[in-house]
């Protein structure tokens, strides 16, 4: 199938039109896999080391500024976004592949022994692989997602079916022939490019063990549905951010910048991306509007700052922001136009372009659960909705962040300990920040990122987030003895 340019519509890459029939090979090698893994604790623990050294040869590959140019061009030229976000991407994915040589494939794999009963009893704890599994990653961090899940999908000694936007997965299938070139087994990892529900099939079909997805809600419910609930979830990310009542003129300006930053970096398609902010009266009064819209209005297609939407059409952003609109009370704050300028007319129409938007609600208004439902509906797209409250309306915030049913990032700008303890306190976000720099989005390689409120949410950038997705417990009681007679258990005193 031909992969047309973002930009301009004429083809760009051509990538595999796998058909049901073909994929029966991904399948078939995904069911051979044992359910013991590749490697685990017990069997092959070499393999930990090897993987430590791949990684090591890889991070330096990256490291190398033609290779990380021509990442961060390709991650640019699949999913539109400004060459220093395009290059942030690649240079996270080199650092978690910095904190990962050596052997921390085999620390986080690390398990415990406690002490039995008697002499010769104790029981060990193991981080276990599930064996086959897939992998399925969406397009808008054609690098970083994919790279960070499929690692850890490795290090944990499964063997994964990866399958990644196949707009994108151009950018996945070089860092794949990263690692072999580092190194890696040719065998341990199959990619599959094609469409989304073919690789689905083949994943259920190839009896995968446990699976890793990441993007929209509806797709994850149903995978979640043909694959017997066995899988991690990382979908659905309508964020929000709190502005506290403690504001002056220095903190304006971050605060501007920031929240421009999360709504509309990467054209807002972040599943981090600020969805709702909250701002005090204090903050209205400061400026802080006239300031986003001043920030907004110096995005431009040129340098890529805005541009191209991949899952939303320009009549169906639009057609959203009628809606929001509609609310009792609600607001233009700014944008709400399609994209104009050099360049805007070539956007396939398959696509959207529209200017960074912001609509503001009433917070009174969002008590209706209809009006609730259409402000809290994510577009990933730059659509951000504002409201406005007060001291006395600190609990109707608290009432709206308890009825979002997607809980991946928060923010809470505020130095202020006792508001900020209030809404840590009575919200469940997994990644939520707080402080006068709070963001949602930018998520490092140094901090645990993953959805909480859900048994499914998933992890991503650290040991523990690999345990968590990528392997299971596995509880071994040793009892060598010696025998106590009959059986019984001695007791001495």
């Amino acid at each position: 199938m031909t992969i047309p340019d973002p930009l301009t519509g004429a083809a760009m890459v051509t990538v595999p039109d796998t058909s049901p029939e073909e994929a029966r090979a991904f399948s078939t090698s995904l069911a051979r896999v044992p359910k013991s893994g590749l490697h685990n604790p017990l069997k092959r623990p070499e393999r930990y080391a090897m993987y430590g050294e791949v990684t090591a040869r890889a991070a330096a590959e990256m490291a190398r500024p033609e290779v990380e140019a021509f990442f961060a061009r390709l991650v640019q030229r699949t999913s539109p976004k400004s060459i220093a976000q395009a290059t942030t991407e690649v240079v996270v994915t080199r650092r978690f592949l910095d904190n990962f040589g050596g052997d921390q494939p085999r620390f986080a794999a690390a398990g415990r022994v406690v002490p039995g009963d008697r002499a010769g009893q104790f029981s060990t704890a193991h981080r276990w692989p599930f064996g086959p599994v897939g992998l399925i990653t969406p397009f808008n961090f054609p690098i970083e997602i994919p790279a960070l899940q499929l690692m850890g999908a490795l290090y944990m000694g499964n063997k994964p079916l990866l399958h990644t936007d196949r707009r994108v997965s151009i950018v996945v299938e070089q860092f794949v022939r990263l690692l072999h070139f580092c190194g890696a087994p040719l065998a341990d990892v199959d990619l599959l490019h094609g469409a989304g529900p073919v690789a689905g099939a083949a994943i259920k079909a190839g009896g995968a063990r446990s699976t890793l997805f990441t993007g929209s809600r509806a797709v994850a419910e149903k995978l979640c549905a043909d694959l017997g609930g066995r899988v991690f979830l990382e979908d659905a990310g309508f964020d929000w951010k709190i502005l506290g009542p403690d504001v002056s003129p220095s903190s304006l300006p971050h605060a501007a910048w920031q929240c421009d930053q999360d709504a509309y970096a990467c054209s807002g398609q972040k599943c981090s991306a600020q969805s709702m902010l909250f701002m005090h009266q204090n903050w209205v009064d400061a400026g802080i509007e006239d300031a986003l819209k001043k920030r907004a209005a110096a995005r431009t297609l040129s340098d890529l700052t805005i541009g191209p939407v991949l899952t939303w059409t320009t009549d169906a952003m639009l057609a959203h922001v009628g809606k929001l609109l509609a609310i009792p009370g609600a607001r233009l704050a700014f944008g709400g136009r399609k994209l104009e300028g050099e360049g805007a007319a070539l956007i396939p129409a398959r696509y959207g372009a529209i200017e960074p938007t912001a609509v503001h609600v009433p917070l009174s208004s969002l008590t209706d659960p209809a009006h609730f439902a259409t402000a809290t509906t994510e577009v990933f797209g730059p659509v951000q909705v504002l409201t406005t409250y007060g001291d006395e309306e600190v609990d109707a915030v608290l009432a709206c962040l308890e009825r979002m049913d997607a809980h991946l990032t928060a923010a809470v700008v505020s130095n202020d300990p006792v508001f900020t303890n209030r809404i840590l306190a009575n919200t469940v976000n997994g990644t939520t920040y707080a402080g006068a720099l709070a963001r949602t989005t930018g998520a490092p390689q140094n901090h645990w990122f993953g959805p909480a409120g859900d048994p499914r949410a998933a992890g991503i950038g650290t040991p523990e987030a690999i345990r968590l997705v990528w392997s299971c417990h596995r509880e071994i009681v040793t009892d060598v003895g010696p025998a106590a007679g009959d059986g019984a258990a001695l007791v001495t005193t």
